[in-house]
């Protein structure tokens, strides 16, 4: 998927096919978001910002790391979605073919909710990179730290749905239960990227013309 162009993956998005679906877009949110963090961090570098570089340099790294691991989950999460398909094909003449079929669909869903849910963790990430990029980034780009808030907003939530909508077919207490709790963190998420957002906006309201660099 990482090679496909744009209009590929939306028409692939568009058809009637299992996959991409929704837990390959709140994936490609994710990597959409900490590219825009990092975008911003390297605009925010020479003497101007110099007392800020080591910081700089973290965010970059951090979010490049994630934006790198947002691909690889977009096509996990295919893969696991299809799979999750393949099982429902299982035989079931038989009771021990039932238990069979039974235990793969369980562990296919198993597999299909940790995607989303690390996209969750993730998204915790770059929300956090955020927080710390939005007092010292460089003014003529710090819209973009809005809409990397946004964007990993949008991870989150649509991560969260994901997450849900396998839960009725996992047994297994624990893990159920570790799934539920991860997805319980978004709406504390979506808060803390609200508070990024109204950041960025009270300082547009200050900066006005943007001076040139």
């Amino acid at each position: 998927m990482r090679h496909d162009t744009i209009s590929a993956f939306l028409a692939s998005l568009a058809d009637r096919v299992p996959a991409p679906g929704g837990g390959a877009t709140a994936a490609l949110h994710l990597g959409q978001s900490a590219a825009l963090v990092a975008m911003v961090a390297r605009y925010t570098t020479g003497d101007r910002y110099a007392e800020h570089s080591a910081l700089i340099e973290r965010v970059c790294t951090g979010a490049d790391t994630v934006r790198e691991r947002a691909l690889e989950l977009a096509e996990d999460d295919m893969a696991a979605f299809s799979f999750v398909i393949d099982t429902y094909t299982l035989p079931k003449s038989t009771d021990a073919e039932i238990a069979a079929r039974s235990a793969a669909i369980e562990n296919a869903l198993v597999s299909a909710a940790r995607v989303p849910a690390e996209v969750i963790n993730a998204a915790w990430v770059v929300v956090a990179l955020a927080e710390e990029l939005v007092s010292v980034a460089n003014r003529n780009v710090v819209s973009d730290v809005a809409a990397a808030a946004e964007a990993a907003r949008a991870a989150a939530t649509t991560a969260r749905v994901n997450v849900e909508i396998n839960l009725p077919g996992i047994t297994d207490a624990n893990i159920r239960q570790s799934l539920v709790d991860t997805a319980a963190t978004v709406d504390a998420l979506t808060d803390r990227a609200d508070a990024v957002t109204a950041r960025v906006r009270k300082q547009l309201n200050l900066v006005g013309t943007p001076s040139s660099e």
